[in-house]
């Protein structure tokens, strides 16, 4: 009866109950998840799930706040990717006897892109550790099983080979864990140009595009300043501001002068309207920094963008009775520390640049804005080229969990054969085939509420 009590106020606060909740769950008690709400009950959950995760936009960035529910409303898969915390909470405290890894938080078909390695060059992976947790492996299994599922609906594919997409993901996954039991290839392994599959060679070979010409596009090169758009905006009285904070930065992060990056010298600043789902409404800066040379067309632009909270936060139990190591709780408390963690953890050999920085005691996290960026339009996807791309996106997922070993200290012995050991193959798919349709199909339902809500104003204001 807890969530059911909960549902029917308006405090905006409700990270200890569902943590109280998530553990109790865990435990085996008997409790009525918000799945199981009445349709009316649910919509205020719906509700208040949404403005409780938005209430530092709707207080200091309306019209960012405005700007991502206009987003929201217009797909489900674009509510889906932009409500995590509402996906999770149906789902907190569940699997929890299975291994725990350090998990990603956030998989979906747009999640996986390109970016540059600790060399400059491109490489396909996950391309987004804002909700990066230390949970049980199966949660990221099953967020990007919805994802494929509701990706292949949309892009008109029958129940049935829905199903098939999201079966192709699962085995890509089992497929990379067995991979990677055999051998330590996870410690090393890249996808670049090289070594990747068809479809993603193309890709990495579109996004290869001269730093000049990326950074013509954003800066005036002769000025060094950026170009004014709707999507950048000027903040150049602030460059001392951000120089401190890139000294900052730069000292957490013990980068020396001998890099690409020259030596740090903040030339220019921006706001950086717009970008995300997840995201919008959080502050975004581009900082543009020197070069190497004298040349302007090799400087550097880093993003520092707004840290959040992850939706995992207080939702998964803790399983390690204060012993280090035995589930990883120990590295979930930060923001920006934590994004930037998991990025370490997951990739190999991954962006130099990514790190964190305050500005104004906020958590800023900061990387470069790479000229690679690119990903697969999986709109534009047929059944079989969405099956493929869906087994290639399993594998990756399988190489950031079987990452989290011993090595990290998340994972006592080889994290690929614990999960492997945990689960029946055949079981798991099909539960996870099962789950993805039934998630979804909520999902569905929940989007409809929130257009009603939002076509009436809902999302205008915060109750108190």
């Amino acid at each position: 009866m807890l969530l059911i009590e909960a549902a029917s106020t308006f405090d905006l606060d409700r990270t200890k109950i569902f943590a109280e909740f998530a553990q109790k769950r865990a435990e085996g008690n008997l409790l009525v998840p918000p799945t199981l709400l009445s349709k009316e009950a649910r919509r205020l959950h719906i509700r208040q799930t949404l403005r409780e995760d938005h209430q530092f936009r709707l207080n200091n960035r309306p019209e960012g706040a405005q700007e991502k529910f206009d987003k929201l409303a217009k797909s489900p898969f674009t509510f889906f990717r932009g409500t995590a915390l509402l996906y999770y909470r149906d789902y907190a405290g569940i699997d929890a006897h299975l291994p725990y890894v350090f998990t990603i938080g956030d998989v979906h078909p747009e999640n996986f892109g390109v970016m540059p390695n600790e060399d400059g060059a491109p490489v396909f992976g996950i391309d987004d550790f804002d909700e990066a947790y230390i949970a049980p492996f199966s949660w990221d299994v099953r967020r990007g099983s919805v994802g494929f599922y509701i990706v292949a609906k949309e892009n008109g594919l029958s129940r049935k080979n829905r199903d098939k997409i999201v079966r192709a993901f699962i085995g890509g996954y089992l497929e990379g864990l067995k991979e990677y039991a055999r051998d330590d290839r996870e410690k090393w392994h890249e996808y670049r140009i090289d070594t990747s599959p068809g479809m993603i060679k193309e890709l990495l070979e579109e996004a290869q595009s001269g730093r000049k010409a990326f950074l013509a596009d954003l800066i005036e090169l002769d000025k060094e300043r950026f170009v004014s758009s709707d999507k950048i905006v000027p903040h150049s009285k602030y460059i001392g501001k951000f120089q401190e904070a890139i000294d900052q930065y730069r000292q957490s992060k013990d980068i020396d002068e001998r890099g690409r990056a020259g030596h740090f010298k903040v030339k220019d600043v921006a706001i950086k309207k717009g970008s995300g789902t997840a995201s919008l409404g959080l502050d975004r800066f581009f900082v543009l920094i020197d070069g190497p040379t004298d040349d302007p067309g090799d400087d550097i632009i880093l993003e520092i963008k707004q840290a959040r909270q992850s939706a995992l936060h207080g939702l998964v139990p803790d399983r390690s009775n204060g012993k280090k190591g035995s589930n990883g709780q120990r590295k979930n408390s930060k923001k920006a520390e934590r994004i930037v963690e998991a990025h370490a953890v997951h990739l190999v050999g991954g962006d130099p640049y990514y790190g964190h920085a305050t500005i104004d005691d906020i958590s800023f996290l900061v990387r470069e804005r790479s000229p690679y960026k690119h990903e697969i339009e999986v709109d534009d996807l047929s059944k079989a080229e969405l099956k493929e791309y869906a087994e290639i996106c399993g594998k990756v997922l399988a190489q950031t969990h079987a990452r989290s070993d011993q090595d990290t200290g998340i994972l006592e012995g080889e994290a690929e054969k614990q999960i492997l050991s945990s689960i029946n193959l055949k079981v798991f798919t099909e539960d996870m085939v099962r789950f993805a349709h039934r998630a979804a199909k909520r999902i569905y339902k929940d989007h409809q509420l929130f257009q009603k809500d939002h076509s009436l104003g809902a999302f205008n204001f915060v109750t108190k």
